[in-house]
């Protein structure tokens, strides 16, 4: 490879080449999900995103140390600093305890994620299990001046920081505009100022989450719990902080503060962000009907979606878009990508057992350097598929007998492209109708239907198509016979 791993940075606005902190190593944080509810498609997004990046860091010969947190505690409805815990409020609602709720979304979102083919973490820290560094980082700040407690809540003086740092150096955002856009709000009496966030939350007597602290009985705030955990498993300073781009304004703005305030240094390095999902255009959201979970998708069981996707087209899919653009959901672009990924497949499957010649007709070389030329341009997967695809023809052409190809090259191309595949983009061959047990019981079925429609029994035919359907096998009716397909 001749080019150089270059990371878009949002702090600083632009493209560099990567030098992690210490050579030969790289410390990676990402804000993993808030567990009270199932996990949605931008969830995956960025979590499928930050896969990528690790597997190809792991790739290029860096031990990775990748840390993902889980949000159990002190998020608060709005994302601000009163209101219902968003754990309490569906534990209420469910009468069941809070930790239930957290269990279940949990082993919810790792079920998701598997489904996805994303690797697990190297350290999945639980905000609940980090209580007492949060403490002692809420205790750091308040010494070094940069916090005050008011009735037993500790809130960070974002005036006074400002005074001698830029606070909002990550978005960008003008100060003074934010002070005035700043809404009055619940407790606002509390605080000196309209920006100043808490760092500690005095809990109310309903409250059901909640730790003894120099303060009396609270809990942490959301801000700070990220802080906590990855400078306890990182350090101080690490390489790559990461995670959707709508915690820009006000989670990572809050923990770069944070981290100033108490340690006196920008925890990380590069900041990186995916981008929002869409669908046929418009923002993704509930109120608009057109959000769905990756089960639906999967599933097809959604009014927007014509049928279901496995999970590796829609992985696929998500790599066609680059991470810091839109990506837009809809049904023509997902069954491109499902023919897009059979044809990248077939080629894996081809290639090892292409017949060979004396010489290549083609330059192997510059096949693999324009790949990894696009992953090292800040992880950029479509420029690397677009490029992985002008090699799935050049194998269809060998096939063919148009292109040559010689043995040592073949093997080559076949060991890259399998690594590339399926190690650094995470593609697996996933499982279809197969198994010749699943196929023999389905002919058996196909044949009962047939016999069903030659008897003019359309409403046993039709039972057994829309039943097929609910299981996720769709059956269609040609000039060649009757064909099935797994979802």
């Amino acid at each position: 490879m001749n080019s150089e791993l270059k990371i878009y940075n949002t702090l600083t606005k632009e493209s560099s080449i990567f030098k992690p902190l210490h050579t030969g190593y790289v410390g990676m944080y990402v804000c993993g999900p808030t567990v009270y509810s199932n996990a949605h498609l931008g969830n995956a997004r960025t979590y499928i995103s930050f896969d990528i990046i690790f597997r190809y860091l792991t790739h290029l010969g860096y031990k990775v140390r990748y840390v993902r947190n889980i949000t159990d505690a002190g998020h608060l409805e709005g994302d601000r600093d009163e209101g219902d815990d968003k754990f309490a409020k569906k534990a209420k609602l469910e009468q069941v305890e809070p930790m239930e709720i957290v269990q279940r979304y949990t082993l919810d979102f790792h079920k998701v994620l598997e489904q996805f083919n994303t690797l697990p973490p190297s350290i999945e820290p639980t905000a609940t299990g980090h209580i007492i560094e949060q403490i002692e980082m809420t205790k750091k700040i308040l010494a070094n001046g940069y916090a005050y407690e008011t009735n037993g809540t500790v809130y960070f003086d974002v005036e006074k920081f400002s005074k001698e740092h830029n606070y909002t150096a990550l978005s960008n955002r003008n100060l003074d505009e934010l002070l005035n856009n700043t809404r009055e709000l619940d407790g606002q009496d509390e605080k000196k100022g309209r920006l100043d966030f808490a760092l500690w939350i005095k809990a109310k007597p309903e409250h059901l989450m909640k730790w003894q602290s120099p303060w009396g009985e609270g809990f942490p705030g959301w801000h700070i719990e990220c802080s906590a955990m990855s400078s306890k498993y990182l350090g101080n300073e690490f390489d790559i902080h990461g995670g959707g781009m709508d915690l820009v304004p006000t989670h990572h703005t809050n923990e770069i503060a944070q981290n100033l305030a108490c340690h006196h240094t920008q925890p990380a390095k590069y900041w990186v962000h995916t981008n929002m999902l869409t669908v046929n255009g418009q923002k993704m959201s509930k109120s608009l009907g057109n959000s769905f979970l990756p089960e639906e998708l999967f599933s097809g069981k959604h009014p927007l979606l014509d049928k279901g996707y496995s999970p590796m087209t829609v992985r696929f899919f998500m790599l066609q878009a680059h991470y810091r653009s839109t990506l837009d959901f809809r049904n023509d672009a997902l069954q491109a990508a499902e023919k897009g990924l059979a044809r990248l497949l077939n080629a894996c499957k081809l290639l090892p057992n292409l017949k060979t010649s004396s010489k290549s007709s083609f330059s192997t070389t510059e096949i693999k350097e324009k790949v990894y030329a696009a992953l090292n341009e800040d992880f950029n997967t479509p420029i690397a598929l677009a490029e992985l695809f002008d090699l799935a023809r050049l194998v269809n052409l060998v096939n063919d007998g148009k292109e040559s190809l010689t043995e040592e090259d073949k093997l080559d191309l076949a060991s890259f492209l399998h690594t590339i595949v399926f190690q650094v983009l995470g593609l697996k061959h996933e499982e279809q109708a197969g198994s010749a047990k699943i196929d023999g019981l389905m002919q058996m079925v196909l044949g009962v239907r047939n016999e069903a429609k030659s008897k003019k029994d359309f409403a046993t035919s039709d039972f057994i198509r829309d039943k097929l359907k609910d299981l996720g096998i769709e059956i269609k009716d040609g000039k060649e016979g009757t064909q099935y397909n797994i979802l």
